[in-house]
């Protein structure tokens, strides 16, 4: 639960960077930013996965795991997670900011708890089934503030379902693979991530002609400061992923989405302390970040479980 709750924190923290970056000129004006910024984050992403497993000297494991069955479910979970998921992402934090987009994005709980019970047969209790609800009742109060800037809601819209979907599936299919010891969260994380950046970079940034605004980022010290938060987004994004990771392969796919659906209370609470943005410090945003906060928790946790730990 610790682990799920890291994950939340600190994809907060992600979506808050990122939202500075793609409000940055010029990548604000780019009509196909969410892709290009996308292929940055989930690259930056990988090296640093690379870079962990090269110094834990893991990187002969990773090899092994991509060639088991499990290890090909991974890159599945990571084309539906990534291209389609992390780009719905973006799409929301561009289009609803980085506090409503990360709210709007956050259903995704919901989709892959229902997907868990059917194909994974995880079950939860009756009254994790209400938190998770009322939970999801908080999400929805923290996205309703008629002052935050909504610069284009259909667009917001179509990017949060497809990050819904996208990452509900991939926490599901994702929880099938840790169950296999030779895929460890360590290595399907950073299969995840270098799936994601190369299915990007190889189909989508080419059918959108992305590749020449892509390098264009890298030719002036300006444009590389974008790069650079990028760069620093990708990083807690590589941490929240990994903590993720841990949390499905210790307490299930549907429990550990609960966790990591915090993210978007804690994303209103970096907003105000990094953006300096005091504009969602509303009595209801407050009341719905602690609603997310406190029945985020109460959704992963089993009563019965921890009780009889205790005794």
């Amino acid at each position: 639960m610790i682990a799920g709750i890291i994950a939340g924190i600190t994809w907060a923290i992600e979506t808050v960077v990122l939202g500075i970056a793609l409000d940055m000129e010029p990548l604000k004006a780019i009509a196909i930013a969410t892709f290009i910024s996308t292929f940055l984050h989930d690259t930056i992403s990988a090296i640093c996965a690379t870079v962990y497993n090269a110094a834990r000297g893991n990187l002969g494991n990773v090899w092994k795991a991509l060639r088991t069955k499990s290890g090909k479910f991974v890159v599945l979970a990571a084309v539906i997670g990534g291209p389609v998921g992390m780009t719905g992402y973006v799409m929301a934090v561009k289009y609803m900011g980085a506090s409503i987009g990360a709210v709007a994005s956050a259903i995704f709980p919901a989709i892959g708890a229902v997907l868990a019970y059917f194909f994974l047969k995880e079950k939860m209790k009756w009254y994790q089934w209400i938190f998770l609800i009322a939970t999801l009742g908080g999400v929805y109060g923290l996205s309703y503030s008629p002052e935050l800037e909504v610069t284009n809601y259909l667009l917001g819209i179509l990017g949060a379902l497809m990050c819904a979907f996208g990452w509900g599936i991939e926490a599901v299919i994702l929880a099938k693979c840790l169950h296999d010891p030779e895929v460890t969260d360590e290595y399907a994380l950073q299969i995840r991530q270098t799936t994601s950046a190369i299915v990007i970079g190889v189909v989508i940034l080419p059918i959108v002609r992305g590749w020449g605004q892509t390098a264009d980022l890298f030719k002036s010290t300006a444009n590389l400061k974008i790069v650079g938060i990028i760069a620093i987004a990708g990083l807690f994004a590589t941490v929240s992923y990994l903590f993720y990771y841990k949390a499905i392969s210790q307490i299930g796919a549907s429990k550990s989405m609960a966790l990591n659906v915090t993210y978007c209370a804690w994303a209103t609470v970096f907003t105000v302390v990094i953006l300096r943005d005091t504009s969602v410090l509303k009595p209801v945003t407050i009341i719905c970040s602690a609603v997310v906060l406190v029945c985020g928790i109460l959704a992963a946790t089993d009563f019965k479980l921890l009780f009889s730990k205790n005794k």
